[in-house]
């Protein structure tokens, strides 16, 4: 019989594989009715579902072949910290640069806290900046 930090554990994996099939309703269902992200850039936590299927589809849109690599995962208590490693081809527009069709990787240190069978709330810090760098069109002469 799996422990809870076992099935913590278990329903991230559920969710990045979600994610990476591009199945944002059923990544949604893995998600607590009241929702809480924490975002870098953002003052105060962002509630609902609805707020992380935005985000979550602007990244398919931008990158629609996205890989999802989890490096490191480590649950304890109610709580699950995951090192992961995004990959994919620049598409389509994402943070208004248009579609340059390059390859990127960049990585992003998450925290979810669990309740009960369903993720409640995220800490997130993906490295942006990197990913801005390698999509912004090269600068000047």
């Amino acid at each position: 019989m799996a422990t809870a930090t076992e099935k913590n554990a278990a329903l991230l994996r559920t969710a990045y594989q979600r994610l990476q099939s591009g199945d944002l309703d059923a990544c949604v269902e893995l998600l607590t009715e009241n929702f809480i992200a924490n975002v870098p850039g953002t003052p105060d936590p962002l509630h609902g579902r609805e707020i992380w299927r935005l985000g979550a589809q602007a990244m398919l849109e931008g990158f629609p072949d996205l890989q999802v690599d989890v490096e490191d995962m480590f649950s304890v208590h109610d709580k699950v910290a995951v090192r992961v490693h995004f990959r994919g081809t620049h598409q389509g527009t994402f943070q208004g640069v248009a579609a340059t069709h390059r390859p990127v990787g960049f990585r992003s240190i998450e925290l979810y806290r669990i309740e009960g069978d369903r993720i409640a709330e995220e800490w997130v810090a993906p490295d942006l900046m990197s990913l801005m760098q390698q999509i912004s069109p090269p600068s000047g002469p």
